[in-house]
């Protein structure tokens, strides 16, 4: 190969892309031709003619980027910046107003790790490099580890040291706390699964109410959309109280607690040709249903009134009792 050729051999640029059509390098701008990259990193351009590159390939850092740029220093808390320049600010709340996102951290860096950063013309911070501890993370770190409160009695913790700590014990107890909701929803979701294999026929249900009333008006219930919010005995020898929610609506009625037939509907069910009283005609299973269909027709007229706190009236008259 001779020396024109060499001449003519293109250059190309090993740049940070983090999406759109262009890309920077050491004060100049390129439009991406062609095909983009697949996801954001680091990516070989051979040039394109003019302002113009395309896309070659994925590659490692160029260790000499951002070398003429101004570098900023702190923190890093996952792919968020804590500046040097911070300052501490107490409420959770606003933890995240006191960070600044960066773009392309390197995976697998420790906690408390401090980190060197450039702006691109965007304004965009892409990570450079790791940056040298100033002393105490260290023991910074066993503090987080031994669930520390505060960092008091560690000497020259700057604040944004001491911000990085809070951020990571905030977020280790959000997590947490989702991990219970979670696993107390999985654990809800088991019993309603059990629930229904115990009570997956009505003579399976009437046997279950037996042994566990509540059980089985969760399964009755469930059949058709409503919630069980609450079961007690009420006056009446075999009769329960069951309040339950359905469509948004707190509504009650009374059951008979072996066969979960309805005694008391709490809404009306009178045919207006015969006077004839329907409650009994229905089961838990199917009153939802009934209330439903007089949602729908916007018939539904409720005896049974049911407040927030669970009390019940009737037609607006205080019962203390079934």
């Amino acid at each position: 190969m001779g020396w024109q050729a060499l001449l003519e051999a293109p250059v190309e640029h090993v740049l940070p892309w983090i999406g759109g059509r262009k890309v920077h390098a050491r004060g100049r701008s390129f439009v991406i031709a062609g095909q983009l990259p697949q996801e954001h990193g680091w990516c070989r351009f051979a040039p394109a003619g003019g302002r113009r590159v395309r896309f070659v390939a994925s590659a490692e850092p160029d260790p000499a980027f951002g070398d003429d740029g101004p570098v900023r220093r702190g923190y890093l808390v996952g792919d968020r910046l804590i500046p040097d320049e911070a300052r501490v600010d107490p409420d959770p709340a606003l933890l995240v107003k006191q960070t600044l996102p960066v773009h392309l951290v390197e995976p697998g860096l420790e906690r408390f790790c401090r980190a060197a950063v450039i702006a691109d013309p965007d304004g965009e911070l892409l990570f450079l490099r790791r940056d040298f501890p100033l002393g105490p993370e260290p023991q910074v770190l066993a503090a987080y580890l031994d669930r520390r409160a505060s960092l008091d009695q560690i000497p020259a913790v700057t604040p944004a040291l001491d911000l990085a700590f809070r951020w990571l014990s905030w977020q280790r107890d959000l997590a947490e706390r989702r991990r219970q909701e979670l696993e107390r929803l999985r654990e809800q979701e088991e019993r309603q699964r059990q629930a229904l294999r115990d009570a997956g026929s009505g003579l399976r249900r009437r046997a279950l109410a037996a042994r566990d009333f509540e059980a089985a008006a969760r399964a009755a219930l469930m059949l058709s959309g409503a919630e069980l919010l609450d079961a007690h005995p009420a006056y009446g020898g075999n009769d329960m109280t069951v309040q339950y929610r359905f469509r948004e609506r707190r509504l009650e009625c009374v059951v008979d607690k072996h066969t979960l037939r309805v005694t008391d509907a709490g809404i009306c069910l009178r045919d207006e040709r015969t006077g004839e009283c329907g409650d009994t005609y229905f089961t838990l299973e199917s009153l939802p249903v009934v209330v439903g269909q007089a949602m729908d027709e916007r018939a539904l007229v409720v005896f049974r009134h049911v407040a927030a706190d669970g009390n019940h009236y009737y037609d607006g008259e205080d019962v203390a009792d079934d």
